[in-house]
């Protein structure tokens, strides 16, 4: 009979999937761009922005003349990392994300160092994106600016439960949009430059506050590259997930990089050209897309309509691409012991879904703490995410010089030329973003490293304590344990107590005692002679008793079974068995039982102490 709870689950999530249908769950190449590639080609929707942000309160309306250039640097470099990162998905076709990749070549701290990254770099692609998202929407109703955070947090839950519907599942839901947010972004690009080239359009004459505090030229320069590298987020995604894709995983990979990059390159170059055309000055109340929109379309027409809503949508599909992501790399990491083991668990879908909902809690906090600004939530973003490219470049570069093979001298050169480069970019993140959040994400990976150190302490800790050398060792325990007995604590003689005790009679102790805590002596003479008349002749069997009528019950039973430890020699256990009534309405469960678990907590500190309980269907 099927549960309530899997009834909840196959509504929700739809029916249960079995192992062997993993291999369905796998995405080829048209449904792994949408999948891996959403959040690299949806951040050309806010990092013209942000480059913007920086350069106009400095330079007014001359930042135009240094906006494309610095649009093209990022691209450049987006170009320099996809053919980085094309080298690890050859090198790691079990998935060649920077922890692993760190872990391997680079040894455990900096392994961990690019998975707290990452993790850091996944969370904040969530908040950012859906911020982003509910941005977009309330550049197109102004009267919902309110609750623009509960609206992000509604597409992270949208998210979430697409997720946890399944891998297939998530990437037909997220799909279909991917690529008609490229069709609206190709035909504003196209629409754009037609009314500019005709001369139908001639941009407005804005005036623009300029407030220079004495910044030089170049630094204003660096402080709006680094901000525009957030278009550069979630290039990592694929290679960290080459084991989701279908056969050839390595092949269908790829093209996925390929066609990110490609995608990426041609809009966001084609949309920052627009923005330059049309001279877009970006400001807190509508985004430079929407702006932009209005330029080309007008306000209130549908094409203006149809490209803030497929706004919105790609801003919060790039969140799936974390939730592809960050799911896998934590699996990996608690495999490996850095994690809590129960990342590892697949889900009623067969995808990690305890992963999945980590990632939608953690993120929606950071949407609540930030109420929905993605502005003040972007300078904690790329500083995490280049060092995860770094530590990934460096680690495949003594990769090759360990491993060699064909070509190693050539592959060493391009990832080392991907080594100088993102550590460059990562020094100018770090000093042009420092103050402003930059630190925080520093802090953050400190944080997680130490905390992912002390997890894999204990799991270590718990491995030496179990491990047995030898057979002999194993023989010795087995043969050195003395039978002992059992406690059975009674309140009354009734139907649970005799299963109890039956259950006792029948485990081979060598005495059973019955112990209860009364609050008069007349109650315990009583219980006493009802023992006293059940007939059991196979085990010796005594009564015991504390009378109190001020402790709490758990005390004195604690108390007792700590006096019976002490007396325990060597190698002799001592158990414990309590009955335990179960109620099959949920409504009731609370009602019982409580002090039974109670105490099964407390006597789980005893190595030589086992509980068993034994239920009752009520």
């Amino acid at each position: 009979m099927e549960s309530k709870k899997n009834k909840f689950l196959k509504l929700i999530l739809g029916r249960r999937l079995e192992d062997s249908q993993l291999s369905n769950e796998k995405f080829n190449t048209l449904w792994g761009i949408p999948v891996f590639a959403s959040d690299a080609i949806s951040s050309v929707s806010y990092a013209g922005e942000e480059i913007l942000l920086v350069l106009v309160p400095v330079l007014g309306m001359a930042s135009f003349k240094f906006f494309l250039p610095v649009v093209a640097a990022i691209i450049g470099l987006l170009a320099i990392l996809v053919f980085c990162y094309r080298q690890t998905i050859d090198a790691y076709p079990q998935g060649g994300g920077a922890y692993i990749v760190a872990n391997e070549n680079l040894g455990e701290k900096y392994g961990l160092v690019a998975g707290a990254a990452l993790i850091i770099g996944y969370i904040l692609t969530v908040a950012v994106s859906s911020c982003a998202g509910a941005a977009a929407i309330t550049s197109a109703f102004p009267e919902l600016n309110k609750y623009k955070a509960f609206i992000a947090i509604g597409l992270i839950l949208l998210l979430a439960w697409g997720n946890l519907r399944g891998l297939r599942e998530s990437a037909v839901l997220f799909g279909l949009p991917t690529y008609i947010f490229i069709l609206t972004m190709i035909t504003m690009i196209v629409v754009g430059l037609i009314r500019f080239t005709s001369g139908s359009y001639t941009p407005e004459q804005t005036e623009v506050v300029v407030t220079n505090a004495g910044d030089t030229l170049i630094f204003v320069i660096l402080r709006a590259f680094a901000s525009g590298c957030t278009a550069l987020t979630g290039v990592e995604a694929v290679s960290n997930g080459v084991p989701n894709f279908k056969e050839p995983t390595t092949k269908n990979a790829k093209r996925v990089l390929y066609a990110m990059a490609g995608f990426v390159a041609l809009v966001f170059f084609g949309v920052s050209s627009l923005v330059n055309m049309y001279q877009i000055i970006p400001n807190d109340q509508e985004t430079t897309i929407s702006l932009l929109a209005v330029a080309i379309y007008g306000k209130s027409t549908v094409m203006y309509y149809i490209v803030q809503i497929m706004t919105v949508v790609i801003l919060s599909l790039a969140a799936n691409t974390a939730f592809a992501g960050l799911p896998l790399l934590m699996a990996i990491m608690a495999k490996d012991g850095y994690l809590p083991r129960q990342l590892v668990t697949r889900g009623f879908r067969l995808n990690y879904s305890n992963g999945i909902l980590i990632l939608f809690f953690t993120s929606s906090l950071l949407v609540l703490f930030f109420n929905g600004s993605q502005h003040h939530l972007l300078p904690l973003y790329a500083s995490g995410v280049f060092i995860s490219f770094l530590l990934s470049q460096l680690g495949m570069v003594l990769h090759w010089v360990r491993y060699k093979g064909p070509k190693w001298q050539v592959k060493a050169a391009i990832n080392g030329f991907g080594t100088v480069i993102t550590a460059v970019t990562l020094v100018i993140i770090i000093i042009m973003k420092f103050l402003s959040g930059a630190w925080v994400t520093l802090l953050l990976i400190v944080v997680l490293v130490y905390f992912m150190l002390k997890i894999k302490g204990h799991y270590n800790s718990v491995a030496k304590d179990l491990k047995i050398d030898n057979m002999e060792m194993a023989n010795s325990l087995i043969h050195d344990a003395i039978p002992g007995k059992v406690i059975v604590p009674i309140q009354d003689v009734h139907r649970s107590f005799i299963k109890t005790l039956n259950c006792a009679l029948s485990c081979g102790f060598e005495e059973v005692e019955l112990y209860s805590v009364c609050d008069t002596e007349e109650r315990a003479e009583m219980l006493q002679k009802k023992i006293d008349q059940l007939r059991i002749y196979s085990v010796p069997v005594t009564f015991c008793y504390d009378v109190t009528e001020l402790r709490n019950t758990n005390e004195v039973l604690l108390k007792h079974i700590e006096d019976e430890v002490a007396k325990l020699p060597p190698h002799q256990y001592l158990t414990v068995m309590m009955g335990v009534l179960v109620t099959e309405k949920n409504t009731y469960k609370r009602l019982h039982n409580r002090t039974t678990q109670r105490l099964m907590n407390k006597l789980q500190k005893y190595r030589n102490v086992s509980v068993f309980t034994v239920p009752y269907i009520i």
